[in-house]
Parts: structure tokens; sequence; C-alpha cells
């Protein structure tokens, strides 16, 4: 069966792509092995941001009386907190679903997708051919070399989200972005959080001392962290998980109810027949592309986490963008120096665009930064949520911002505030004058904008 373009994967580039490809009068297949939606509607930011926000109400209502409220006991459901997640996760899938029913040109192939030839595709008993091939098969999570890990009931993101029964103490192997929200999230809930992370700080790509700070916010409610710890075996002793590492205060055995792995994610390539095109990965298995999102191959496009680079929903939906503007609008869009904000959703927030300090120095520029606390911030004073600070890496000589970090309650709003003066090119100093709603959050722009200072 031949289509003039065949679309292996339905994310958040995939699905997009294959609608507008198929508004445009074109014969489009969409192959997907599991459901519509791929990583962020089904195991990824949906359901993880709707049972964060059920623990963000669970936080609060334990803590009413902080606030001068008194409750009486608070009762975390979880079933019920999962079937909320599952109820929206269904509605997301089910409008992926509509649209592609109601398009008589885009077919839907439910398999797995292999290569067979450089304009081949295998999926079942089907063979499909077509001269536009684009690749949108995400990543998974990554298992580390542990001894005994294949022999017991470790979770990952996605079926930790499908417990039924808090875990009593849930050990965190990971302080990266998945492993902090969720250990936040059960803790929350109610259990008992301990994450064991290799790096001397978490958030390793992160400036040391806004990764330093939202430790302390995530310690001073009680989690506890082991860093710098180099796991060596893990079994069941007793019916518990028994985690053994060595750390900086010698060698010691964890043991928790449950073990959550969270060490990174890798790419859905090893099982795509990919050396039968000749698309080239990388050691780590992510396909290589240009600029341009094309690989080496000419026809076949990659796009979203599948190819490396930051794992995002919104940069698989950029990347459909840039693809779908190069090929029917006209346009020379690349990936080269495109703005990435992104945001972890623990609380506080970090909301992040641009350089970090680290990176902006390791450029070689004259720098002006800027730092305040959140305590000094009016609206999170009056809030009672002080947690964490805002960062402002400026050029000294342009004065434009090169990166920014806030942290803080709802950060990853307000980052979209600074980088939207990246997107103008425009210098820092359009903020000093600007006028702010009192009280707000943004209102701290006023003091981080004159607290900004050549460094050395």
């Amino acid at each position: 069966m031949k289509y003039d373009a065949i679309i292996i994967g339905s994310g958040q580039a995939g699905n997009p792509l294959s609608e507008s490809l198929t508004d445009r009068g074109l014969q489009v297949a969409l192959i997907e092995k599991a459901h519509l939606g791929g990583t962020c509607i089904n195991t990824g930011c949906t359901p993880t941001k709707t049972m964060v926000a059920s623990a963000q109400v669970s936080h609060y209502a334990r803590n009413a009386a902080r606030w001068g409220v008194h409750t009486g006991d608070i009762r975390v459901d979880l079933p019920k907190i999962i079937a909320r997640k599952d109820a929206i996760v269904r509605s997301f899938r089910s409008g992926h679903e509509r649209k592609v029913e109601s398009r008589d040109n885009l077919h839907l192939y439910r398999g797995h997708g292999r290569f067979l030839s450089p304009r081949q595709i295998a999926v079942g008993e089907h063979v499909l051919e077509s001269e536009r091939i684009f690749i949108n098969t995400g990543t998974r999570t990554d298992l580390p070399r542990l001894e005994g890990l294949d022999g017991i009931a470790y979770l990952t993101n996605a079926t930790l989200m499908e417990v039924q029964e808090i875990p009593e103490h849930l050990l965190v192997l990971g302080g990266g972005y998945i492993g902090l929200e969720f250990g936040q999230m059960f803790f929350r809930f109610g259990s008992r959080v301990t994450v064991v992370h290799r790096g001397q700080e978490i958030l390793t790509r992160e400036d040391p001392d806004v990764a330093g700070e939202l430790q302390k916010a995530l310690e001073a409610e009680g989690i506890q962290f082991v860093l710098n710890a180099r796991t060596t075996r893990v079994a069941v002793q007793n019916g518990r998980i028994a985690l053994s590492l060595d750390a900086g205060n010698g060698s010691q055995t964890l043991t928790a109810s449950h073990l959550l792995v969270a060490t990174g994610r890798r790419p859905n390539t090893d099982d795509l027949g990919l050396e039968k095109a000749g698309v080239e990965i990388d050691k780590r298995g992510f396909i290589k592309v240009n600029s341009r999102l094309e690989t080496n191959v000419p026809g076949i496009w990659a796009l979203g986490d599948v190819k490396g680079g930051p794992a995002f929903t919104h940069i698989s939906y950029d990347d459909y963008q840039i693809v779908y503007g190069n090929m029917f609008e006209g346009k020379n869009l690349t990936v080269e120096n495109r703005l990435v904000p992104y945001s972890v959703f623990t609380d506080p927030q970090l909301g992040r665009v641009g350089m970090t300090e680290k990176e902006a120095r390791a450029t070689g520029r004259k720098l002006k930064i800027g730092k305040i606390p959140m305590t000094w911030v009016a609206r999170a004073i009056e809030r009672d949520e002080t947690a964490g600070l805002m960062k402002l890496i400026v050029d000294a000589e342009s004065d434009r911002i090169l990166g920014a970090a806030i942290l803080a309650t709802e950060g990853g709003e307000l980052i979209q505030t600074l980088g939207t003066v990246m997107l103008a090119g425009a210098p820092y100093t359009i903020l000093k004058g600007a006028i702010y709603i009192h009280p707000t959050l943004a209102e701290g722009f006023f003091s981080l904008m004159d607290d900004v200072k050549p460094v050395e």
C-alpha cells in the first residue's frame, strides 16, 4: 500500500502532522502500537500533572492550620485520584481518536512499525510504502545496570500511577525532574520518601544555587535525600526492597516498600529496523538529525524525544511546526538557537529558559546577574509560600537576557514573561519601568531587575 506520507508514532509531533497533512489532501498512514497521544497524554504530562494537582490539595489540607484554617482528619483516596486521572487521559485520548476517525484519508494502523527498506514499513501483515516517512516513537524508562533489578517488582513513572495503595516508604532512584515530581507527589499522598541520586546535587543540569534551594524546600517538607550515591545491588529481604549503595558516609542498605526507577530515558529505536533503512543513530540510540530534523536518509525525518535533545512535549510540537513549515509553507525553519522554556512541576515550581549561569560563563561573555529570594516578594509572603528564588543572567554588553530561573509558586508561568522578552531581543531594562499588578508574583521582577549587577 502506497501513501503520500507514513508517520510512525502518534505523539505530540506525529498527531498534528498527520492531521495537517491529511487536511492538505494527502493520503497518510499513521502507525501506533499503543494509545493515541504518545507519552504526554498517556503516561507523561497529562496524568502526572493531574495527580500533582491532587497532591497539592492534600498538602494544603494537611497544613491548613498554617493559614489559620483547621480541618479534621485528612484521608487520601488514591483509587479515586487514579480514576480522576484516567478519566482525563481518556478524554484527551478520545479527542485524538475522533480527529483520526473524521479524516477519510488518514489511515490508522494498530501495531509495531519496522523498516524493511528506506521506503517500506511493515506493520503486522501490511507493507506500507512512501517517499516521506516521519519517526515520532518517543522514549521509555532507561533502566540502570543494577544487580538484582530484574528480580524485583520495581516501578516506573507509568506503573507508579497505577498503584492503588499509597506506598509506606517509596525509594526514588534518580534526583532528576521525574524523580522529584513523583517523590513530592507521593510524599504529599502520605508516603515516606527517600531520593537516591548519584550526583552531588539534584537536577544536575541546573545551577547549584537553584538546585540547592529546591532541595532545601523539599527537605523542609520531610523528603530525605542520599546524594553522591553509587548503587550496587537491589534485592527483596523479608518482603521489603533492600537497596545497597556506597555514599559519602560509606556503604549502607536502604529498605523500603516500593522502588521507583527514574534514572533517565532511552529512545524507542532498538526495534525499528533502522539499520535496514540506513538511518544513523548515536551511541545512546537517539536518531541523528540535522537542524531541519532530517536524518541522513533523504525523505526520513525524526521528531520529538526520539532524536535526543530537550525532552518536552512543547519541543515535539515545535518539531512538527518546523517540518510542516519547511515542507509546505515555504519557510526555512531550524532548531538552531530556538528558545526552550520548561518547568519542573515540583512545589515550588522551577521555571527555566535559556542558559544557566554555568553555561553562560562557559561562553566567556561578560555577565550581569540578578538574584533575589522569594521572601522579597509581597505576594509570596501573603500566600506564606516564600520558598525559592528568582535569577536572571544578562549579557553585560548588550543587556539582553541570556537565561533565567524562577523557583517559586507558579514559576513555570512566571518564566514565560522573561522568555517573551528574550524572543523579542529586547534588553532586560524594558522590564525595569514596567507596571506590575499589585500584589502579584510577577511584581517580584521589580526587585530582580534592580538586583542585576556585573559579576566577575
